[in-house]
C-alpha cells in the first residue's frame, strides 16, 4: 500500500536503492540531481500543489467579462439548483410507472435508489446493455464496466468489441449524444435513470428473464419521461421549494448584480412557464421578470437553436397561449417556443458580447459556440465535491507518487535483467493499486466524472470544446467583478515535459525556474 504500511515504505526504498547506480546513469546527461530514495513529501513540490477553490470559475478559453453585455441562462440547474433529495423521487416514480402501466415485476419495486452508484457523462451500449465510462480517445476505461449492477470482466469487454477497449466513432453518441446503439447521459436528471436501467436490468438477469435490450432501454426511458411530462417532477418541487431549491439567495444576487451593472438578460428554457414562474417568485420575488429583457419558456432546445420552423407564441398573465404575430420581443413578456435564429433577428444579440449558462453542454451549449460564437458558461455541481477530493492531502499524496512511479517506469524499462524486471513489475502493480485507490476516493464503480486513469473522459473533452467557462454553480460569479477576465492556463502538451510532474518528481530534469512558473499550472 502506499501509506500507512511500513514495510511496504521499507520494501520501496530497497528498490529504489537497488536501481539508485542504473537511474544515476539515466539521469547522468541531464543537468538535474539523480534521485536516491524519495521519501512521499520529497516527491510534493510545493509551488505546485496550493489547493482549489471550489467556488472558482474555470476557463477553457480567454474570456473577458468587460466585452459581454448580454447575459442568457438556462432555468433547471443553472438558475434553479435543485437538491439531490429529488433524484429518489424521480427513480421511485419511474420504477412504479414501469410496474404499473408497462407491466413489468414486481419485484423491481425492491429496489431503491443508490446516489452513489452512477455518475454523470457515462455512455450506455443499449444492444449490450452495458453502462460505461468511455475517455476522449474513444477507449472504455477497464473496470468500469457494468451491466445491470455487477461490473463485467475486462476480458468480457475486450471481447464484446472485438478484441479491442476502443468503441468506434460511427457507434458513439454524435453530436447530441445519441449514436446508433450507444447513449450518452449528459444531465443531471439522468442519474435515477441510470440507476433504474441498471436495477431493472439487473433483476432481469438475476432472475433469468430474457428481455430485449432495445425494448427494455426504451421502456425505462418512457417511464423517466412520464415523469416529467406528466408534471410529477414539478408538483414536488412546487409543494416544498425550500426542500428542492439550492441557493436560490445567490442566484437573485447574481441577477440583481447584472442588472445594476446594465447588462441585459434573457432567460431560455424548456420547463413550463407556471413552474419557472413559481420557482423565481421563490427565489426572487414577484417582480422577477423586470430583471430579464427576453424571457422564453417551453423553447424545445436543443431544436431552438437549429429549426427555423417554430415562430414565437405570447403567453397572457394566466399562461393561455395568444394568436397575434410576433414582431419584436418585449420586456416583462412570456413567450413561448420559437427559434434562435428569429430571436437574434429581434434582438440584434449576437457573437461574443452574448454570454450562456446552462447545465446541458449539448442541449444548451453546443449550437451556441459551434454555430454562433455565443460565449459559454457550463454549470457543473459535481466540481465543487470533486475538487474538495482533489485538495485532499490522500489524493495528492497518491497522485504525486502515480506520476513518480509512470516517470520512473517509462525511464527504467530499458533495463531487461532479472532484478530489474521484478522492481518494474513490483510498480506496475503498486501503480495499478493507487490508480484504484484514486478512483475511488471519486466514485467506487466509475470513479471522477472528469478523467479516466490517466486521459480526459469523453465528458471532460465535450466541456473544453462547448464552454468557455465553468464551475459548480452561478453564485461562483459573485466572486469576480463585472469586468474580469479570465485566463485559462497554459497547461503543458506532452512535448513540453519538462512541466510535467513525473518529471519534476523523479528529478530526472533540471527546472530552475519551477517556483517563478508555479503560477501557471
Amino acid at each position: 500500500m502506499w501509506r500507512g504500511d511500513s514495510g511496504s515504505k521499507t520494501k520501496r526504498r530497497i528498490s529504489l536503492e537497488s536501481l539508485a547506480t542504473k537511474l544515476k546513469e539515466t539521469a547522468a546527461s541531464q543537468e538535474g540531481p539523480a534521485p536516491g530514495s524519495p521519501e512521499l513529501a520529497d516527491l510534493l513540490p510545493p509551488e505546485v500543489c496550493s489547493l482549489l477553490n471550489p467556488a472558482a470559475i474555470y476557463a477553457n478559453n480567454e474570456i473577458s467579462l468587460r466585452d459581454v453585455e448580454v447575459y442568457g441562462f438556462d432555468y433547471d440547474y443553472t438558475l434553479a439548483q435543485y437538491a439531490d433529495a429529488l433524484h429518489p423521487e424521480i427513480f421511485s416514480a419511474a420504477r412504479d410507472i414501469l410496474i404499473e402501466h408497462y407491466k413489468y415485476p414486481e419485484g423491481i419495486r425492491k429496489y431503491d435508489y443508490n446516489p452513489s452508484f452512477a455518475i454523470r457523462g457515462l455512455h450506455y451500449d443499449i444492444q449490450k446493455s452495458l453502462l460505461m465510462k468511455i475517455d476522449a480517445f474513444h477507449y472504455v476505461q477497464l473496470g468500469t464496466a457494468y451491466r445491470g449492477l455487477q461490473p463485467v470482466p475486462d476480458e468480457e469487454v475486450i471481447d464484446l468489441y472485438g478484441g479491442t477497449q476502443h468503441i468506434p466513432l460511427y457507434q458513439m453518441s454524435g453530436f447530441y449524444g445519441k449514436g446508433p446503439s450507444i447513449k450518452q447521459f449528459m444531465d443531471i436528471f439522468s442519474l435515477p435513470e441510470m440507476a433504474l436501467l441498471s436495477c431493472v436490468v439487473d433483476h432481469f438477469l438475476g432472475h433469468g428473464l430474457e428481455f430485449d435490450q432495445a425494448h427494455l432501454y426504451k421502456d425505462v426511458t418512457d417511464a423517466i419521461r412520464d415523469v416529467h411530462v406528466k408534471g410529477l417532477m414539478y408538483q414536488w418541487i412546487e409543494q416544498d421549494m425550500e426542500k428542492y431549491i439550492l441557493r436560490g439567495d445567490e442566484t437573485f444576487a447574481v441577477l440583481s448584480r447584472l442588472v445594476a451593472h446594465g447588462k441585459q438578460l434573457f432567460l431560455i428554457t424548456n420547463s413550463p412557464f407556471s413552474f419557472v414562474d413559481k420557482g423565481m417568485r421563490h427565489m426572487v420575488g414577484p417582480d422577477w421578470r423586470q430583471l430579464f429583457d427576453v424571457v422564453i419558456v417551453q423553447a424545445d432546445k436543443p431544436s431552438f437553436f437549429t429549426d427555423r420552423r417554430k415562430p414565437f407564441r405570447k403567453l397572457d398573465e394566466k399562461g393561455s397561449l395568444q394568436w397575434d404575430r410576433i414582431t419584436r420581443l418585449e420586456k416583462g413578456k412570456i413567450y413561448r417556443q420559437g427559434n434562435l435564429f428569429d430571436f437574434l433577428r429581434l434582438t440584434e444579440w449576437r457573437g461574443p458580447r452574448v454570454l450562456y449558462f446552462g447545465d446541458h453542454l449539448y442541449s444548451d451549449l453546443a449550437d451556441l459556440m459551434l454555430r454562433h460564437g455565443w460565449r459559454t458558461g457550463a454549470i457543473i455541481p459535481e466540481l465543487e465535491r470533486e475538487i474538495r477530493i482533489i485538495n485532499t492531502e490522500q489524493y495528492m499524496h497518491s497522485l504525486t507518487w502515480q506520476q513518480a512511479l509512470t516517470g520512473l517506469l517509462e525511464r527504467m524499462q530499458t533495463y531487461q535483467d532479472a532484478e530489474s524486471r521484478q522492481v518494474l513489475a513490483a510498480w506496475m502493480k503498486e501503480r495499478q493499486e493507487l490508480r484504484c485507490i484514486t478512483k475511488a476516493l471519486f466514485n467506487a464503480q466509475f470513479g471522477s466524472i472528469f478523467r479516466t486513469f490517466h486521459n480526459p473522459t469523453y465528458f471532460s473533452r465535450r466541456l473544453v470544446r462547448f464552454s468557455d467557462l465553468y464551475m459548480a454553480s452561478l453564485s461562483c460569479l459573485l466572486n469576480y467583478r463585472v469586468d474580469f477576465t479570465f485566463y485559462p492556463r497554459r497547461t503543458p502538451l506532452q512535448h513540453e515535459a519538462p512541466l510535467w510532474m513525473d518529471q519534476l518528481c523523479t528529478g530526472c530534469m533540471k527546472t530552475p525556474f519551477l517556483g517563478d512558473m508555479a503560477h501557471i499550472r
